[in-house]
């Protein structure tokens, strides 16, 4: 696996990639740090991402998950920047249940670029399983413009 870290406003980041896709967004720094331009070309996004350009990300990804996450996370990706969505919207969505989304939301091993972070709970914010919790949730809607 290649991996490459940069520095973030939400923290070190450590973009992961297998095969030619990316599988995988931590928090932290890599010991070994790869120079595969598919790396680049994700955090060359992910640098504009955080400096507030209105930015879809175009990379190819494989998260690995079961199938219903994967299509959790398909329905994240087609959430607009700026935008959000609640649990219970893509639990209807996908005719399950808010509890099983927000659980899906929880396993994105592809954090900010699959964006976990527009879902919303119906009576709030809701959780955010990367580092920082939900202030890393806040953190990243505000860089999105969405008012809170």
């Amino acid at each position: 696996m290649a991996q490459l870290s940069m520095h973030s406003p939400i923290g070190d980041l450590t973009i992961s990639s297998e095969d030619g896709t990316i599988v995988a967004l931590d928090w932290g720094w890599a010991r070994d740090q790869s120079d595969e331009p598919l790396l680049n070309k994700a955090k060359t996004q992910l640098d504009a991402y955080f400096d507030g350009a209105e930015i879809t990300f175009d990379l190819p990804l494989t998260p690995a998950g079961t199938e219903f996450q994967r299509n959790v996370w398909r329905l994240m990706e087609a959430i607009p920047y700026g935008e959000t969505r609640s649990y219970g919207d893509l639990a209807k969505d996908l005719n399950s249940a808010a509890r099983a989304v927000g659980m899906a939301c929880g396993a994105n091993p592809i954090p900010v670029i699959i964006p976990c972070h527009r879902i919303l709970s119906a009576t709030g914010m809701g959780g955010y399983s990367g580092e920082g919790g939900v202030e890393t949730k806040v953190d990243l809607l505000r860089l999105e413009g969405v008012l809170l």
